[in-house]
C-alpha cells in the first residue's frame, strides 16, 4: 500500500528562501486573463459559463448562449483590465498574467499592453473550462495547442503554467511537456518546492485560492472591498512577521479583471498595494522571477534514500534491525501504508512503531528479549549488533571499572529475574550515571509498568537509530 500524497513537504524547518536584498517576504500579484476563453457555444462548447461571475447560483445553459454571463466576462476585458492596468503600472507593480490562450488571441490590445508593461504572461491553458473528466490524451493535446497558440499570440513560449480547473493528470502532463520554469497548479505550501515525475524534477510555485478575489463570487466569500483588504493585510502581516523571525515565505494574490476590476472593489487592491509598499524588505516579483531565484538558490538535489519507494528486500535489509533483531516489524510496515511522509526519520519511526504497538504482548515481549543486557556478557564478547555496540559505547558502557561492571551485572541479573526481559533504555539520551540511576529506580516497578516503560524505550531507540540514517 503506497499513499502518493505528500503530507510532509518542507517539514518543521523549511529551507531559507534567501529572497533578494534579504527580503522578509516575496509578494506576487497574479492577474487571471480568462475573458474570451470561458465556456460559450460560440467557442464550440456544449454550454454557457457558470463560474466566477456576479450571477449568484449561475448554472450552465446547455446549447445556448447566456447573454448576461457573456457580458460580465466582456466587462473584464473591456473595462476591468484597463482599470487594473492603470493601477498596477501606475504603482510600478510587477505582474504575472495567467493568460488563457484563446482569450489572449481575442484581446490583441490587452496583450500588447501586458508586453509593454513587462508583465510575465504565463499559460492558463487553452480554454477556461473544466478538465477533471478530460481523458489524458485529450488534455495532453490541449496543453500542446495552448503552448502553440500562446507562442504565436505573445511571441514567446510560456515559461509558467496554471490550468486552475485542472485534472488529476494536469501537473504530470505539463511536466512531461517540458521546458517550464514552474507549474502553479497546487495550493500546498507557502514556498516553492521540487516535484518529481518520471525521473525528472519540476519546480512548483504554489498558488492561492484564499487571498484571491474569486471569493467575491463564492459563498462565504468577500462581500466588500474592506473584507478583501483586511484579509490580504492579515495574510501579509503574518508572513512578514515570520520573515522577520527568520523564515521568509511567499504570498500570492489572485486577481480577475471582471471581479477586482469593478469600481467598488479596486480601491481595496490599491490600498493593499500601498500597504505592502510602505514596508521595507519586501520583494514584489513576477512568478518567473521567483522561479529563477529558487532554481539558483535551491536547485534540485540528488534523490535521497526513500523508504516508501524501496522494494521489500531492500527495505527489510535496511531497517529490519531498527527494532532489535525483529525484522518482522519492518516487513509489516512495508506491507502497510507508506507515503512520502514516511521517508523521514520521524515518519518511518511512526510506521515501524505503529506495527510494534499493534503487535501482541507476546510479540512485543520477543522484541524486548532480543535486546542485550547493558554492559553484559554479549558486550564483553563483542557480539552486539553494530547499533547496540555504538550506542553502549556512546555512554561509556564499553569502558567500565570492575566495580561498575559488577554493579551492572547484579542489576541485570535481578532485573531479568523479576521481569523476564533485559533492562532497556535509550542510552544516547543518558550518561553512565543517569543509566544507573534509572536502573535502580525502575527495578522497583511492577511488571505491567515496567513492560510499558521498556516498550517506550524501545520506540525511542528506534527513532534515534533512524535519525542517524535518514533526514528529519
Amino acid at each position: 500500500m503506497r499513499y502518493c500524497r505528500d503530507m510532509h513537504g518542507h517539514g518543521e524547518t523549511p529551507p531559507a528562501a534567501q529572497w533578494p536584498d534579504d527580503a522578509r517576504i516575496a509578494v506576487q500579484f497574479v492577474l487571471n486573463y480568462e475573458e474570451g476563453g470561458e465556456n460559450c457555444v460560440l467557442h464550440g462548447d456544449a454550454a454557457s459559463e457558470a463560474f466566477l461571475s456576479e450571477i449568484v447560483g449561475a448554472a450552465q445553459w446547455p446549447g445556448q448562449r447566456h447573454w448576461n454571463m457573456e457580458s460580465i466576462y466582456e466587462y473584464g476585458a473591456r473595462a476591468g483590465f484597463w482599470r487594473l492596468h492603470r493601477l498596477l503600472t501606475g504603482k510600478a507593480v510587477p505582474v504575472t498574467v495567467y493568460g488563457v490562450a484563446t482569450a489572449l488571441q481575442r484581446s490583441p490590445a490587452q496583450v500588447a499592453a501586458m508586453l509593454e508593461a513587462g508583465w510575465e504572461i504565463a499559460s492558463h491553458g487553452l480554454k477556461w473550462v473544466e478538465h477533471k473528466d478530460m481523458p489524458a490524451d485529450e488534455e495532453r493535446q490541449a496543453i500542446a495547442e495552448a503552448i502553440r497558440l500562446h507562442t504565436l499570440v505573445t511571441g514567446e513560449r510560456p515559461r509558467g503554467w496554471y490550468t486552475g480547473r485542472c485534472s488529476i493528470n494536469t501537473v504530470d502532463l505539463v511536466a512531461e511537456a517540458g521546458d517550464f520554469d514552474y507549474i502553479s497548479d497546487t495550493y500546498a505550501d507557502d514556498l516553492p518546492y521540487w516535484y518529481e515525475h518520471a525521473g525528472s524534477r519540476q519546480l512548483i510555485i504554489p498558488y492561492t485560492l484564499d487571498a484571491n478575489d474569486m471569493r467575491f463570487a463564492t459563498p462565504q466569500g468577500f462581500n466588500s472591498g474592506d473584507q478583501f483588504f483586511s484579509y490580504l493585510k492579515d495574510s501579509f502581516d503574518a508572513l512578514y512577521a515570520e520573515g522577520a523571525a527568520g523564515s521568509p515565505k511567499m504570498m500570492s494574490i489572485g486577481l480577475h479583471c471582471r471581479l477586482i476590476g469593478r469600481p467598488g472593489r479596486v480601491m481595496a487592491l490599491a490600498r493593499f498595494i500601498d500597504y505592502v509598499q510602505s514596508h521595507e524588505k519586501v520583494w514584489i516579483a513576477r512568478r518567473v522571477d521567483i522561479a529563477e531565484h529558487w532554481a539558483r538558490t535551491h536547485p534540485p538535489q540528488p534523490a535521497a534514500e526513500r523508504p516508501s519507494r524501496m522494494d521489500e528486500a531492500a527495505f527489510v535489509a535496511r531497517f529490519g534491525d531498527i527494532f532489535e533483531h525483529s525484522p518482522w516489524i519492518a516487513r509489516r510496515a512495508f506491507a502497510g501504508e507508506l507515503s512520502p511522509a514516511n521517508d523521514t526519520a520521524i515518519g518511518l519511526a511512526a510506521a515501524l512503531t505503529f506495527q510494534f504497538r499493534a503487535a501482541s504482548d507476546e510479540e512485543r515481549l520477543g522484541v524486548l528479549v532480543a535486546h542485550p543486557d547493558l554492559a553484559g556478557k554479549l558486550a564483553q564478547a563483542k557480539r552486539l549488533t553494530a547499533s547496540s555496540t555504538e550506542e553502549q559505547a556512546s555512554a561509556g558502557l564499553d569502558a567500565l571499572t570492575d566495580a561498575e561492571r559488577a554493579r551492572f551485572t547484579a542489576l541485570n541479573d535481578a532485573y531479568v529475574a523479576k521481569f523476564g526481559f533485559p533492562f532497556i533504555i535509550a542510552v544516547r539520551d543518558n550518561t553512565k550515571a543517569s543509566i544507573l540511576a534509572a536502573f535502580e529506580t525502575r527495578i522497583a516497578n511492577n511488571r505491567d509498568t515496567e513492560f510499558a516503560t521498556a516498550c517506550k524505550q524501545v520506540e525511542r531507540i528506534a527513532l534515534l537509530r533512524l535519525q542517524a540514517l535518514l533526514p528529519g
